[in-house]
């Protein structure tokens, strides 16, 4: 037996909220139910107040990906252009989502870990269709400043939809649609909400449901929004995860500002735990739902991974073009500041072994 509690430090999938175990804990319930119904009105409100919108939120099967690719789907035409600041591996996907579904892709190309200045959108020449942007780039654990670059890219397109990838922000960060010149956002169960995998967040502000254009089958967000008003979804939901959303969010919610505080300041003594050990930050801007480092030169992520390990916790390592080179810690899932303290003296006696 190990001396060692488990704690699973990723940024994604996260230590599960009590309130989610307990909810999956319960026997199957059919989705076509009353009291699935409530379970499923709960979630989307819930999620409507999370995002500060008085727009909708739809609920998929699926992951945080599904949403992204619903949301281009549904709010673009093939043909049309959009800019993509591409700064790690997640704003690298909204590029390749945007390519796949047949729109033309103005890639802004910058250094991983690098943030978006809203000054780097002098130079575009438009027209615009729409921007896709990334708010927390867990990849790099950098942070965006999502509401100056949507104000900075409609003064110059006003006509244009700015949409967020808000995966690890939502829960972790302060986040709004409409407040923040947002139009949509996706996220997903198995991050800011501790939840497990499997339900993608689509959330769409007054200003997109009024833009709809919706394609598709499946991830058709038109369909999605004529039945989930009554509850219920297009296609076999997972209840159960819905279940565990909703009870999440009667609990997080009422203390929400609290709960996002713990979550920067856990994120800051990860931090200056890393920093003190000598670990050397990749982000110029740092979101709180990750914490990333480079590798100290000579050490691999394998054995660093396996220092971890020894310690009973499970770590990540870089994507993309920073794989091999950095590593990343996160308590974006269930956890107190008493296991921030935790994981710091974790990052310390691994920089010492090492």
């Amino acid at each position: 037996m190990s001396v060692y509690r488990r704690r699973l430090l990723t940024p994604g999938p996260v230590e599960l909220h009590p309130k989610a175990v307990e909810a999956l804990a319960r026997p199957q319930l059919h989705h076509r139910t009353d009291e699935a119904r409530s379970l499923f009105k709960a979630a989307r409100e819930g999620l409507k107040q999370a995002w500060n919108t008085q727009g909708e939120v739809l609920i998929l099967t699926g992951s945080g990906t599904a949403a992204m690719e619903a949301l281009v789907l549904n709010l673009f035409a093939p043909g049309e252009r959009v800019w993509v600041p591409v700064h790690g591996k997640f704003s690298e996907r909204w590029a390749e989502i945007a390519q796949a579904m047949g729109l033309e892709v103005e890639r802004l190309e910058l250094e991983y870990g690098k943030s978006v200045e809203p000054g780097l959108l002098e130079g575009l020449e438009g027209p615009f269709h729409g921007a896709l942007l990334t708010h927390s780039e867990s990849s790099t654990g950098a942070l965006n400043d999502v509401k100056e670059l949507a104000k900075a890219f409609k003064a110059r397109f006003p006509e244009a939809l700015v949409v967020a990838d808000m995966v690890t922000s939502l829960l972790v960060s302060p986040v709004a649609l409409e407040l923040w010149g947002v139009d949509a956002a996706a996220s997903g169960s198995q991050k800011g909400t501790m939840c497990p995998p499997g339900l993608g967040y689509a959330a769409l502000s007054p200003r997109a449901l009024e833009r709809l254009k919706p394609r598709g089958y499946y991830l058709n967000l038109a369909k999605e929004l004529k039945v989930q008003k009554e509850g219920e979804s297009a296609w076999t939901p997972a209840i159960g995860l819905v279940a565990a959303v909703a009870g999440v969010l009667g609990e997080v919610l009422p203390q929400l500002e609290d709960h996002l505080c713990l979550k920067a300041k856990q994120n800051a003594l990860l931090y200056e735990a890393g920093e003190a050990a000598g670990f050397k930050p990749v982000p110029e801007v740092r979101s709180p739902a990750t914490t990333a480092f480079y590798l100290p030169e000579g050490v691999t992520y394998a054995r660093l991974k396996e220092a971890f390990a020894l310690r009973g916790a499970t770590i990540i390592g870089g994507q993309g073009a920073l794989k091999g080179k950095i590593f990343r810690v996160s308590l974006m899932g269930y956890s107190d500041i008493y296991d921030a303290y935790a994981v710091a003296e974790i990052i310390r006696e691994v920089a010492a072994s090492l």
